[in-house]
Formats: C-alpha cells, sequence, structure tokens
C-alpha cells in the first residue's frame, strides 16, 4: 500500500494564483525526485464545524480559504527518500526563503500517512 503526506493550508484568497504557482514548482520537484502524485485542492464546499473543521484546524481568517495537498508515495521509507533529496534542492529551498511566501507556514498542518484502504 502507498504512503501519503497530507497538509492543510490557510491560504488568502488574493493569493491563491500566487500559490499555485509556487505548488506547481513544488509539485514538479517532488515529481522529480520520485514522488507517485501530487494534489493540491482548493477549498470549495468547506464550512466551519461547531467543534472542529478544516477552517477551525488552520484559524482561517475571513478573506482566507482551504488548501488541502497531498503527495504519494511507494512507502515510508520511499517518502522518506524522496523528501531528503527534495529539501536538499536549491529550487526549493529558494523558494521557501522568500518573503513573498503566498501563506502562513506557522497555520500549516501537515503529517505523514499509512493507506488504510486504496481502491
Amino acid at each position: 500500500m502507498s504512503y501519503v503526506d497530507g497538509f492543510v493550508i490557510p491560504v488568502p484568497r488574493d493569493n491563491v494564483q500566487a500559490y499555485r504557482r509556487m505548488a506547481q514548482k513544488a509539485g514538479k520537484i517532488w515529481k522529480e525526485h520520485g514522488a507517485l502524485e501530487v494534489f493540491e485542492c482548493v477549498g470549495d464546499d468547506v464550512k466551519p464545524g461547531k467543534r472542529t473543521s478544516f477552517p477551525r484546524s488552520v484559524k482561517l481568517k475571513p478573506d482566507e480559504t482551504v488548501v488541502f495537498s497531498w503527495i504519494v508515495f511507494k512507502s515510508r521509507a520511499h517518502r522518506d527518500r524522496v523528501n531528503k533529496k527534495v529539501m536538499e534542492d536549491p529550487r526549493l529551498a529558494d523558494m521557501m526563503k522568500s518573503k513573498s511566501t503566498p501563506f502562513d507556514s506557522k497555520r500549516m498542518i501537515y503529517g505523514g500517512f499509512k493507506t488504510l484502504v486504496q481502491l
């Protein structure tokens, strides 16, 4: 079964296109280093819940939307190898050093997941 890194990110609505451009570049880097698939999805039907929800999880502000992303790998070991190469890639380092990153990385939620069901 595959392994997935998942992300939930608050992005100001005015920055969605800038985020898209950055995500396309970053996704290509992940794929070049071996990721199987990269998905970047912008909120369309994401309502705040009473106790918990995507908006609550990232302390969504009124002018922001939620981006839900995931990267697919063969296994956790494969993920670790790919991510090591990606983190050493100067193209990604340059993107992350930019003061104009189109989202608040301090409110990003991420983690690695074992696949439980794959159809």
